[in-house]
């Protein structure tokens, strides 16, 4: 026996996280990330705004969103096994980068937890569900607390098949849509109409336009979490860069097809805002219980960013709990290698969220949610800045990248560009800055509390 060696010593308690994911939950989990309520209800308001022209929005802010994800793919291959795309930009730019998209990220969807939380509740009580709508709430976010806290295995098996109910969902109407439109209804020409006849294609003009940005940048939020499940798969650099490269043909066939698909069936100024514009289209097909079919689905979506929101908040506090930016117990993991005590704290401050809007008045509710309404904005911004940063820095070391990001620096510049107009724009909406300026007002008060640490630890 080795010296030193104690026999049947007991083993030592797990410190990291497991890496239980398979390839095919990482690809589904970004596959079906950026599908969720937003899609399937928020389009009601984008199409409000933009008219059919609005598809041409879905493709610009896809191509931002892809973008981004290439540049995410480009920083995990090159670093692999490195943790989060928070990792990845304290890597790249250092410490402060890491502490802030992390506090961020975690923010942003605490709140997304508590207004998925709700409309799934809501959607459940409008349905037959007994109990109060508060109380149906609480016990969704106790059921996907609970899936969450059993493995890493678990909250991916479960997303898997949210996801891919959502994928053949969309899929499905795509194709039956273009079927009737072919085949079953008056004809291309008449759908024709229906997409042109009403005001033409830019029925708000560029104004329009402009207002349905919001709308639609905030329905494709998600795809970026493939790089946080991807962590605790085996091959986490492979699994980002398949998600990379494969991100543009969802957004192009889940999106923007599917706005061709219901402005080519209803007319645009038909769509009533805050109802499924999908409900409204199966209806005029004549499918039979196709809108109780719509609702699952869309309770479905729900769940799902309900259940990923809740596996995000624990991973950003345990990375936080890690590198000393937030209290140590965060960072302990269980015997299943759960981060337990982040995601009971998820848990509960997904819960105290969505019982803030269901009992709180309305501006205040809109005021404490708009804190968080732009900030994904900030840290995609960041997200750039590291790749740039960090290329240039792998080019100087003679390093050969196996991913790349297109015409470097140009399209690099061309993203935060991008997204430094996207601000703009949002800037001079009326109705979206209180929005901004709440989320602005955030942001510096991360780095004060940045600030303050560090000021801390030099006393």
């Amino acid at each position: 026996m080795p010296i030193g060696v104690t026999p049947n010593a007991p083993p030592s308690p797990p410190t990291g996280l497991a890496h239980t994911l398979q390839s095919r939950h990482v690809a589904m989990i970004s596959f079906g990330g950026i599908i969720g309520a937003g899609l399937f209800v928020g389009a009601s308001g984008a199409i409000h705004k933009g008219g059919p022209g609005v598809f041409l929005v879905y493709g610009v802010c896809g191509a931002l969103v892809f973008l981004i994800m290439r540049m995410l793919g480009e920083m995990a291959v090159a670093n692999p096994g490195k943790g989060s795309f928070a990792e990845y930009a304290a890597l790249a730019l250092g410490p402060w980068a890491g502490f802030t998209t992390r506090w961020l990220y975690w923010y942003f969807w605490v709140f997304t937890v508590g207004a998925e939380t709700v409309a799934g509740a809501k959607l459940l009580h409008e349905i037959g569900l007994p109990g109060p709508v508060w109380g149906i709430g609480l016990a969704l976010v106790a059921l996907m607390t609970s899936t969450n806290l059993l493995s890493v295995r678990a909250y991916g098996e479960l997303e898997f098949w949210f996801s891919l109910l959502k994928v053949t969902a969309i899929g499905v109407f795509i194709a039956i849509g273009v079927a009737f439109i072919a085949v079953f209804a008056p004809g291309p020409h008449h759908a024709l109409q229906t997409f042109a006849g009403h005001g033409g294609v830019f029925p708000m003009g560029f104004a329009g336009l402009t207002a349905a940005v919001p709308v639609v940048i905030f329905s494709m939020m998600g795809s970026e979490v493939a790089t946080i499940a991807a962590a605790e798969s085996a091959d986490p650099a492979a699994n980002v860069a398949k998600a990379a490269r494969t991100v543009a043909l969802r957004i192009l066939v889940f999106y923007v097809a599917a706005m061709l698909v219901i402005t080519a069936i209803i007319p645009w100024d038909s769509v009533v805002v805050g109802l499924s514009p999908f409900k409204a289209v199966l209806d005029v097909i004549g499918i039979p219980g196709s809108a109780k079919v719509m609702s699952v689905i869309i309770i479905t979506a729900v769940l799902s960013c309900l259940n990923s929101g809740l596996y995000i908040t624990s991973r950003m506090l345990f990375e936080l709990a890690r590198n000393g930016d937030a209290p140590r117990i965060l960072g302990t993991v269980a015997g299943n290698r759960v981060p337990v005590f982040g995601t009971i704290i998820g848990c509960v401050a997904g819960a105290v969220a969505a019982l803030a809007q269901i009992f709180l008045r309305d501006d205040v509710f809109t005021l404490l949610a708009s804190t968080s309404g732009d900030i994904i904005l900030f840290i995609y911004l960041i997200i750039a800045l590291a790749q740039i940063r960090a290329r240039r820095r792998l080019e100087a070391d003679g390093v050969q990248l196996k991913l790349k990001m297109w015409l470097f620096p140009a399209l690099s510049y061309g993203v935060i560009g991008g997204i430094l107009a996207v601000l703009a724009l949002l800037a001079f909406m009326p109705d979206q800055q209180m929005t901004l300026g709440l989320s602005a007002l955030t942001v510096a008060a991360v780095f004060g509390a940045l600030a303050m640490k560090r000021r801390a630890a030099r006393a």
